[in-house]
């Protein structure tokens, strides 16, 4: 079978490690990168760098990654299912709900693989979990609390927190859980002197009852990436800044001391860390775009998906400014 011919629109900080994964995949060719501001990081090689979306699609593709800034994501979404190529867009899906609404409809419409690059949902260590949950290991599920802190990132000029790491959380929330997001509310914060928030506190349910809480943002000296699921039997700790997955167990062994024996909740067990496979969910996420344009997994995110993460993103930010929950 001939390799895929595949396109990568953007070569900055994210598009340079799109362009390794995909000339590290089997089954795929890069024949072709576009990015006007040139090749900053040296990533190109032999080929030649176009100057934008149309001299890409000029080249012959049968499948693009669209790696550029979000303000850009919809036009160039739009050529390519005008064009036939299958499309793996970067998060988040693009600048608006409705932006967004226009890419699926494009895509649906040219029968094409359409994909959002949330790619947390491919991180060992969340996979593992959502396997876990989903065998009843836990049993029912409480809640589920996320937090994802660190530095300013430089390179993002065109949203805020909550589109660029708040939709991560958003997005894996729902999937470890199979629930979406019923209701939200939500507080942020603008302290780095830019138009857009650089904090978020939200809470809020979904539709399967479970609880939620998601702490984002810019403002954080040290860089957290952890998932909490607590439920039934105990709490399960995705980090996946190192892909560990800890289980906390509820204990089993009666409490002696009759202070605490009057307390009536749970008391502390065992822990266990799992030993997963550690692969680049980088990777693992091209494999899966790569193997549904082929028609043989249904695993990616869809654009449907991204742009129900977005509504759940928009509706964080205009919580914040109403002062008013949110509901889907």
């Amino acid at each position: 079978m001939a390799e895929l011919r595949v396109g990568l629109l953007g070569v900055g900080q994210m598009g340079r490690h799109h362009a390794r994964v995909l000339r590290e995949l089997p089954g795929v060719d890069l024949v072709g990168i576009a990015d006007p501001g040139g090749d900053p990081h040296g990533v190109a090689g032999k080929l030649d760098v176009l100057p934008d979306i149309d001299a890409l699609i000029g080249v012959g593709i049968d499948m693009a990654v669209v790696a550029v800034p979000t303000a850009f994501h919809e036009a160039a979404a739009l050529k390519l299912a005008d064009a036939g190529v299958h499309t793996l867009v970067e998060k988040p899906i693009a600048h608006s709900v409705q932006a967004g609404q226009r890419m699926v409809d494009a895509f649906t419409a040219n029968n094409l693989v359409g994909a959002v690059g949330h790619i947390e949902r491919f991180n060992p260590a969340l996979q593992e979990l959502r396997r876990r949950i989903e065998a009843g290991d836990l049993g029912e599920v409480y809640q589920i609390a996320t937090r994802r802190q660190g530095p300013f990132p430089s390179r993002i000029a065109d949203v805020g927190v909550a589109k660029d790491l708040g939709s991560h959380d958003v997005d894996l929330t729902a999937w470890v859980a199979q629930s979406p997001h019923k209701t939200i509310f939500a507080q942020t914060m603008l302290k780095s002197g830019r138009e857009y928030e650089d904090m978020i506190l939200a809470t809020g349910r979904l539709e399967n009852g479970v609880i939620v809480n998601h702490v984002v943002n810019w403002l954080s000296p040290m860089k957290e990436r952890v998932t909490i699921v607590t439920g039934e039997r105990g709490a399960y700790v995705a980090d996946t800044n190192s892909s560990d997955l800890t289980f906390y167990a509820n204990g089993t062994i009666p409490t002696e001391w009759e202070y605490m024996s009057a307390f009536r909740g749970v008391s502390e067990g065992d822990v266990t860390r799992f030993a997963i496979a550690k692969r680049e969910p980088l990777r693992v996420e091209h494999e899966a775009f790569r193997d549904a344009v082929l028609g043989l997994r249904t695993d990616v995110v869809t654009m449907e998906e991204g742009l129900r993460t977005l509504a759940v993103v928009e509706g964080i930010i205009d919580s914040a400014r109403t002062g008013k929950s949110v509901e889907f």
